[in-house]
């Protein structure tokens, strides 16, 4: 695995580029995104984050310069049944396609089976983010199923598809 990004725990520092990110019209695009939010509302989801112990947040960096690139989380932890829900943002469209995403979705999925232990992680990725679900598909998820045309945005519906990697896939892809 390269290392030319690391995650490192998201930190109060870290919500003014979230918060930047969350004006972008295509990242809101990508994630199906309709509102807007305020830095004050920025600032109470995080507290909440913080506080919840079904989740993980994490910046992505680059190791170059230990720019902040991203986050991502591990949440809904359903210690129980060894599952999580996952989701990843790059703040800026100019960094997709290079490859960071998915190597911080494999540091993730390493995260999420070899710390906490999980059986299962899944996520959502709609149908007109091509590039998502390509950085997922190489980091190890694998499509289950479709919900087809649950969002209507920019004119378009897309459909919401439901992906996974189980431990036998992330063991079975380490050799």
């Amino acid at each position: 695995m390269s290392n030319r990004v690391y995650l490192r725990k998201l930190e109060p520092t870290d919500l003014l580029s979230l918060h930047q990110a969350l004006d972008d019209e295509e990242i809101l695009y990508m994630t199906g995104t309709r509102r807007t939010f305020t830095f004050e509302q920025v600032q109470q989801f995080y507290k909440k984050c913080v506080e919840d112990d079904t989740r993980h947040d994490f910046a992505i960096c680059l190791t170059e310069n230990d720019r902040l690139i991203g986050d991502l989380a591990i949440m809904n932890i359903e210690t129980e049944d060894h599952k999580a829900a996952f989701r990843i943002a790059l703040y800026r469209t100019d960094l997709t396609g290079k490859g960071y995403g998915t190597e911080a979705v494999k540091q993730a999925i390493e995260f999420a089976f070899d710390e906490l232990g999980l059986n299962r992680l899944q996520l959502e990725v709609y149908s007109h983010n091509p590039r998502g679900y390509h950085a997922y598909k190489k980091a190890g998820f694998i499509e289950e199923g479709r919900l087809r045309q649950t969002l209507y945005m920019n004119g378009q519906y897309s459909d919401e598809i439901i992906m996974s990697v189980l431990r036998e896939d992330y063991e079975a892809r380490r050799g």
